[in-house]
């Protein structure tokens, strides 16, 4: 997400938050839902999709897993921390932490996502998924392969899986495909070949595939917009960059109010980030970012 100046005509009047139509696939082009799957998946595929999920009962044992205990370091490291941090909620003492180390072990022996078997780890790896493992990082250079490459092993992942972000949903859907070409079953629906949806008319897939956005017109008029949600005009329409600036720095605007430097430094620039993190400030606004930035330039 971002802001950004556009010019657009003096008399543009599309209505502010609202975003512009040019960017919204048209209606026309709306599917229907398929009637035999629920999101592309064939019915086995959709079975392990609910298993990665826990949305049916799954056995940790299945796939050659150790079902985590109420004493599993990361599993009673986890219910310490909600002691720690929510005693009003969790409770006090080791009653209370034994209790709530038994409700996590109990909930993530229901996921596969946690207890995925080395076939499911190598498929991960075959596409290139598991970089945690697979690559080193550095600021300079970026994310690296390991030479000679290194494949974890399922007991590593599954407890990588246990911290922090784990696996998206990119993940799920390999260990999905992986696993239906092992078991020799179909990964898509084959009514729908896995788009999740049919064509309302003949054609109108490739239509929607060839559509384009439109920009909004061009013209002599300043406004701020929002790239969230695709982009919308956030501001009216200024005949000059310096009333547009001055709208910025208008107090009545609360707390999107800016110093008239830093919003004159912004419309030159012409786009900054919605948010920044700056180690002395924390998070700021893009806006803000780039006027502190331009007029630390400007003082070098």
């Amino acid at each position: 997400m971002s802001r950004e100046v556009r010019r657009v005509p003096l008399d543009f009047d599309w209505p502010l938050n609202k975003v512009w139509d040019g960017y919204l696939c048209p209606d026309r082009f709306d599917e229907i839902p398929c009637p035999a799957c629920k999101n592309g998946y064939s019915s086995h595929a959709q079975n392990l999709h609910d298993l990665w999920y826990g949305n049916l009962p799954f056995n940790p044992e299945s796939t050659g897993s150790t079902p985590l205990t109420a004493d599993t370091p990361t599993v009673r490291a986890m219910a310490e921390q909600h002691i720690t941090t929510a005693s009003e909620y969790y409770g006090t003492g080791e009653a209370a932490i034994q209790r709530d180390a038994q409700r996590i072990a109990d909930l993530w022996n229901s996921l596969w996502c946690h207890h995925l078997s080395q076939d499911d780890v190598d498929a991960l790896v075959a596409e290139d998924r598991l970089h945690a493992f697979t690559h080193t990082w550095s600021r300079e250079h970026g994310w690296q392969k390991i030479e000679p490459p290194v494949t974890p092993t399922a007991a590593q992942v599954n407890e990588w899986s246990l911290r922090g972000m784990g696996h998206d949903s990119i993940n799920a859907s390999v260990a999905i495909r992986a696993r239906c070409e092992r078991e020799g079953a179909p990964f898509t629906c084959s009514n729908c070949d896995g788009y999740g949806s049919t064509e309302a008319y003949e054609g109108q897939r490739a239509e929607a595939e060839a559509w384009k956005p439109t920009e909004p017109p061009v013209g002599d008029g300043w406004q701020l917009w929002t790239t969230a949600n695709e982009g919308a005009p956030i501001s009216p329409v200024m005949p000059s960059a310096d009333e547009l600036a001055a709208w910025m720095s208008d107090p009545a605007r609360g707390t999107d109010w800016v110093p008239p430097a830093t919003a004159a430094a912004f419309i030159a620039d012409g786009w900054a980030p919605s948010f920044v993190s700056m180690p002395e400030t924390g998070v700021i606004s893009g806006v803000e970012y780039v006027g502190h930035h331009t007029a630390t330039s400007r003082d070098e």
